[in-house]
């Protein structure tokens, strides 16, 4: 959820129907990029659209050279606030944060243009704002904030979702009242092995580890690891070594890495950093997403309310013990998710290089900015002007082309 904003319900019943039929809007101005096709680099873009007709979720194309946006249609969606693809790139869904909460699946074409709606799903709870895929692909999780419980939907083989399977409910409170007043499920996170589901709860300052059956396609109990209070866990990310997982503390603006153990399925927190610079104001700022770089060396994590992406330097062990070097604004205003640039087919430049790009969803300001990478030091520099799309939350890059 919007870490600013209570869960309003909307009705935008002319939006849906456009979204059932699987329409897609081609702006005039956005044609389609010419020459260079085979290496096109395509990026979906998720959005709150509060009823927008003709509004929902964006298909850019990366320039292959400098990782420059540029808008090719949009398909008309309901909230459309979380985005993930399928392993075979084949298959885009999102959910749609609405108060009869869903999961919607969209066939792609080769090119990675959007073919039409594959099927829908309840995600099993009011306003999904995550959504993951298991990795053996017939099963995905979603996290619904405001009923606070996590669902699991089957996937049929086409990838088109199927049977709500399973619907896990949290209970508790925090001491925030007016974000903390009950359970708040933010993301879902399977491990490596697929074995294990990782779930934040904002609302109880609550990470659960569960088992997860993949034959039968369930959950089971598992660990539940408390952190801060106050802290408001909202995402999760794995060190690339399987054993650290990083915990974003929305609330009060923190990272705290915690040692992984799989064959147990235990997670004990180690430390715990701030990432707003030094003797900022915390007031009025709420952390959003984290992210590592491929080679474990740096994590990026964003804040809204000073606008800023902080690069924490993993070090060694693994990245158990993080430490923040630097600060940069995000290029817009309340950025919500970052995402590396991923190089398409045959690419030079900027994009011919692995993650020397990061795109920042930024909500308030409405539009996906471009920030240039330092593979060595972490550092991050504006690239190019930002890309407008109104309430951008989520940017997924995929790799196009043929």
């Amino acid at each position: 959820m919007n870490g600013q904003h209570r869960p309003t319900r909307r009705t935008a019943l002319a939006l849906a129907g456009a979204a059932a039929a699987g329409l897609v809007y081609a702006p005039e101005a956005a044609a389609r990029p010419r020459g260079r096709e085979g290496r096109r680099l395509r990026v979906y873009l998720g959005a709150y659209t509060g009823g927008a007709p003709g509004h929902g979720i964006g298909v850019a194309s990366a320039d292959p050279d400098t990782g420059a946006l540029r808008l090719e249609s949009v398909v008309p969606a309901e909230d459309p606030s979380f985005l993930a693809l399928s392993a075979t790139g084949r298959v885009l869904y999102a959910v749609n944060e609405v108060a009869e909460g869903r999961v919607s699946a969209y066939a792609l074409a080769p090119d990675g243009t959007v073919r039409g709606l594959l099927g829908q799903s309840p995600s099993g709870g009011a306003h999904p704002c995550h959504l993951a895929l298991h990795p053996g692909g017939r099963h995905l999780f979603t996290a619904d904030y405001t009923s606070g419980t996590v669902g699991v939907v089957e996937l049929r083989p086409g990838g088109a979702p199927g049977e709500l399977v399973q619907v896990v409910r949290y209970a508790g409170s925090g001491p925030d009242p007016e974000r903390q007043d009950g359970p708040h499920a933010h993301m879902v996170l399977p491990d490596p092995a697929g074995e294990r589901l990782l779930t934040a709860d904002l609302g109880t300052d609550t990470v659960r580890v569960h088992r997860f059956d993949a034959r039968r396609g369930l959950l089971t109990d598992g660990a539940e690891v408390r952190m801060a209070p106050g802290s408001g866990p909202r995402h999760l990310a794995f060190h690339p070594c399987g054993r650290t997982v990083y915990v974003l503390g929305e609330l009060d603006s923190t990272l705290t890495s915690c040692a992984y153990d799989p064959a147990r399925g235990t997670l004990t927190p180690v430390a715990t950093v701030p990432i707003l610079p030094r003797g900022a104001d915390p007031a009025g700022t709420t952390a959003a997403e984290v992210l590592v770089s491929a080679d474990g060396r740096f994590v990026y994590a964003s804040n809204r309310g000073h606008d800023l992406v902080t690069v924490l330097a993993a070090g060694a062990s693994g990245g158990i013990r993080p430490r923040p070097v630097s600060h940069h604004p995000c290029g817009g205003r309340s950025p919500r998710h970052i995402a590396f640039g991923a190089a398409a087919p045959g690419a030079s430049g900027a994009l011919g290089a692995a993650q020397r790009l990061l795109y920042t969803a930024n909500q308030d300001s409405g539009t996906v900015a471009l920030l240039r990478r330092d593979p060595v030091s972490g550092a991050l520099a504006p690239a190019g002007e930002p890309l407008a799309f109104d309430r951008a939350v989520c940017v997924l890059p995929a790799r196009r082309g043929r």
